[in-house]
């Protein structure tokens, strides 16, 4: 199995930055995509910022210019680092990976981790 510790989440106030990170750890044989995701109170989980393994990148509109996605592959660790925060950017962040376990068949694996909190004050 795969297992997700995201950290570096926190209060900061608007315009401020924070850097998130997640490593994976576990059965892995290959990482084919690491995202971040978030959920306000009362919203739906939404997308923030994905890397696949080519490196390409995508971001939801809300966040294009401010905030960067990245990848460490010998770490099996992916960072989003946050610049000009808005309170709108408070949220659960969440870090999504997926890819191929090692064991045989190659099973794949899409696993979450539990959850980062970023409240952002205004």
């Amino acid at each position: 199995q795969v297992h997700l510790v995201e950290s570096g989440g926190g209060l900061v106030q608007a315009g401020g930055s924070l850097r998130l990170s997640c490593v994976a750890s576990g059965s892995i044989f290959r990482i084919n995509a690491m995202g971040w995701h978030r959920q306000a109170p009362g919203k739906e989980r939404e997308l923030v910022a994905h890397i696949v393994a080519g490196g390409s990148t995508n971001y939801a509109d809300s966040v294009k210019a401010r905030f960067t996605i990245s990848r460490d592959y010998a770490k099996n660790t992916v960072y989003l680092q946050m610049n000009s925060l808005k309170p709108e950017d408070t949220a659960e962040y969440y870090c999504n990976a997926q890819g191929e376990l090692s064991s045989l068949g190659r099973p794949q694996f899409n696993s979450w981790g539990q959850g980062t909190q970023v409240t952002v004050s205004s």
